[in-house]
């Protein structure tokens, strides 16, 4: 990534960092909300905020990733885990829909930030949206896998639709000479609204079953 431009790796480690911390957050609440002790719900932070991008960087030959490379990651994703103990601490609870929430922004964060990735390394944009998807459900599927329950993408859900979606709008924007920044909010906000609607009106896809 060092051909990228200099606010290219700007917005790209904004978006990461953003989305570690989100992630993180969601997954340390997730974690308190299964009950697991104070280590489990550092270790469930750290494996949702950083599994995303470590899978995404594996997939565009980024090594080593840039969640093991770099100090700043680990230190904001337990950052994140702190503030969600934190918040339990003050008001005795966790908040579903509150956790639904920052797991849709992190969902758009991250998927935007994989899209953004993979054109740096200069993948065919079918693949950068592909990839986008993957980096922003990776970290769900692990926490939903430690948590011992069937993966949110897996289930029959408007969630890798919306990451996939929100990663397309990012493209096609890029295509059309978008400025990156401009389209990055472009696509995190067609990924979060998605997400946000397909909860609250309780979209889901086809499910093929007799």
């Amino acid at each position: 990534m060092t051909d990228a431009p200099p606010r290219i790796r700007t917005l790209l480690f904004g978006l990461d960092m953003v989305g570690t911390f989100v992630f993180a957050l969601e997954g340390a609440l997730a974690g308190i909300e299964g009950r697991l002790d104070l280590l489990g719900v550092a270790v469930l932070a750290f494996a949702t905020a950083l599994g995303g991008g470590l899978i995404r960087d594996v997939f565009i030959g980024a090594l080593p990733p840039a969640s093991l490379a770099d100090w700043r990651y680990p230190l904001i994703a337990f950052a994140g885990a702190g503030a969600a103990v934190l918040e339990f601490v003050v008001f005795g609870r966790s908040n579903a829909t509150g956790i639904a929430y920052v797991d849709a922004a992190g969902l758009a964060l991250f998927a935007i930030a994989g899209t953004e990735k993979a054109l740096v390394y200069h993948m065919h944009p079918l693949v950068a949206v592909l990839l986008g998807g993957i980096s922003g459900v990776g970290g769900g599927i692990i926490r939903d896998v430690f948590l011992a329950r069937i993966p949110l993408v897996l289930n029959a859900d408007f969630y890798a639709s919306a990451a996939l979606i929100g990663a397309a709008a990012m493209v096609v924007a890029r295509s059309v000479r978008v400025p990156p920044a401009p389209a990055a909010v472009a696509g995190i906000a067609t990924c979060f609204t998605l997400r946000i609607l397909a909860m609250t009106h309780h979209w889901h896809l086809a499910v093929l079953a007799r």
